[in-house]
């Protein structure tokens, strides 16, 4: 499971958790962007207090773990690097999931090497309020065996978003319950989000 976790919150462990129990994963690996091109619009938080974050999210579930794999390299992050990477030091026959929102999913034939990422890895692909589910047929027309690469998950809807949880913060508006107990608290300690 890849992002910016800008900050990581309840959605993000629950998709992780949905996703571990319902695909019957080992388990789930959290993956901070170092340098998310896709997020060159606006101000991302240091990668080594997003790790943080992250760590602090995680660190109750056994069944998680964090990588630096992203956060380690150099130059922007892109998927088809991640996953070929793991896929070597895991096996290329390990049975890799990447978990993805459907807003991500139909961005997919833009990234980098598309054709690559499904051929390496399974999609599970999550709901995200205010998308619909993309239309295979159309991924199909970019990305040909997509449709057998590709696992839509109907269930959690969540309503949550880190825009949402950095505005809330931004405004001195309480993010309890948005984010695990300990990211809120660090949240608070690193004044991070503050306008």
């Amino acid at each position: 499971m890849g992002g910016t976790f800008d900050p990581p919150h309840i959605a993000h462990l629950i998709i992780a958790e949905v996703a571990r129990v319902r695909l019957e994963l080992e388990r789930v690996v959290f993956i901070p962007a170092g340098d998310p091109w896709m997020k060159s619009a606006h101000m991302v938080t240091g990668a080594e207090k997003r790790v943080a974050m992250v760590n602090l999210a995680i660190d109750s579930n056994p069944a998680f773990s964090l990588s630096l794999i992203e956060v380690n390299r150099p130059g922007p992050s892109y998927t088809v690097d991640t996953i070929e990477q793991l896929s070597g030091e895991l096996g290329y026959d390990s049975g890799l999931f990447l978990l993805l929102g459907w807003d991500s999913v139909a961005e997919l034939p833009s990234w980098k090497a598309p054709y690559r990422i499904s051929k390496m890895a399974r999609i599970a692909a999550f709901p995200r309020p205010g998308f619909v589910q993309p239309d295979t047929a159309e991924l199909e027309k970019a990305m040909p065996g997509i449709d057998e690469r590709i696992v839509y998950i109907e269930e959690p809807y969540l309503s949550i978003s880190s825009t949402c949880i950095r505005q809330r913060a931004k405004e001195g508006k309480s993010v309890r319950y948005l984010v695990p107990d300990k990211v809120g608290q660090y949240i608070i300690e690193n004044n991070l989000y503050q306008a």
